[in-house]
């Protein structure tokens, strides 16, 4: 007799266990007697009966399932098993870690910018953690219809919302349409929140998104690089004038040859001659400064000094004195 038990004996497991498998289904089989569980590090075990939860089992480890499981079970706790007839049931096994999945923009997302009727095209990447955190949504709204379910799957249903969501939340917190990177934290917690809340319904939790990057059209990453690296030097406001001198330097410009290095070197002193002119002016100004400060205070006469004042008569002749400071008739100095 119990040669033809063990005939019937098999082991409830994750059998083709995979990294990126979120849930794996054992059904379609009879449990008999004698039967294991096998719980592995890091899984789950929900047994289900008609769709509905009959117990779960996070333990790792092996398990007698009449002894050690049946009895735990809502509505087969008193199935007694038989020689020839089983227990029919689900295991579902849950994939517990947490998942961490890359992300990038397929296409470039045109983010509204002012002068732009087109809008800003702005591509980004990065990554984003999941894990399973409630069976009962899980099991309702996808292992009931899936015998298994993968992160490719997830990965899937994120990218598809995932367009919106940045477009939403660069507009409500990208400041700086030209710099995105400094408030990439922001946007990123607000676009976690979103997706959290609707892969809550498929008993899925995001623990976390981040943006590693944004990238901008080639042309306007150049022009973003060429303000940077100008910035560095100094107030340069003749953007033209540096962009000639880039594409001679670089052998862009029609002609090509010497005449494309005459026209570096005319450009060169041209520019040279400029500063020395501002250089020469920053000089003049200076003196003058000094003079205007120096006209500005006034002249005071010793405060003891008192002022003479001029005799109506010449002491030397007596005659009758005019408006100058000597005497009209001798000359003799009045004052």
């Amino acid at each position: 007799m119990s040669f033809f038990r063990n005939q019937f004996a098999n082991v409830v497991e994750w059998e083709e266990f995979r990294e990126d498998m979120i849930f794996y289904k054992w059904n379609n089989r009879e449990i008999k007697k004698g039967s294991k569980l096998i719980i592995r590090p890091g899984q789950d075990a929900i047994f289900l009966n008609n769709g509905s939860i009959e117990g779960a089992f996070q333990e790792d480890g092996e398990y007698d399932i009449e002894s050690q499981i049946v009895p735990f079970l809502s509505t087969l706790k008193g199935f007694k098993f038989g020689f020839n007839s089983g227990m029919r049931v689900e295991v579902l096994f849950v994939n517990t870690k947490e998942f961490t999945v890359k992300w990038g923009t397929k296409n470039a997302i045109n983010i509204p910018a002012v002068g732009l009727p087109g809008g800003m095209p702005i591509r980004a990447n990065g990554t984003f953690q999941f894990k399973v955190n409630d069976y009962i949504s899980l099991i309702d709204k996808i292992a009931g219809i899936k015998n298994q379910y993968l992160v490719e799957d997830v990965k899937i249903r994120i990218i598809s919302v995932l367009d919106q969501l940045l477009m939403k939340w660069i507009v409500t917190e990208g400041k700086d349409m030209f710099n995105l990177q400094a408030n990439a934290f922001e946007i990123a917690k607000g676009i976690k929140d979103d997706l959290d809340s609707q892969m809550g319904e498929s008993g899925l939790t995001i623990t976390g998104f981040q943006i590693m990057s944004f990238s901008y059209p080639k042309e306007v990453q150049e022009m973003i690089n060429k303000n940077a690296s100008h910035g560095m030097v100094g107030n340069i406001d003749k953007y033209q004038q540096i962009s000639m001198i880039d594409s001679m330097s670089n052998g862009k410009n029609s002609g090509g040859g010497a005449a494309s290095d005459m026209a570096g070197m005319m450009m060169g002193m041209n520019m040279a001659n400029q500063m020395m002119d501002k250089m020469n002016k920053q000089s003049q100004n200076q003196p003058q400064t000094q003079n205007q400060n120096q006209q500005q205070t006034p002249e005071t006469a010793p405060p003891n000094e008192e002022k003479k004042q001029r005799p109506n008569f010449c002491p030397n002749c007596g005659t009758k004195t005019g408006e100058g400071n000597f005497c009209s008739n001798c000359g003799y100095k009045l004052v």
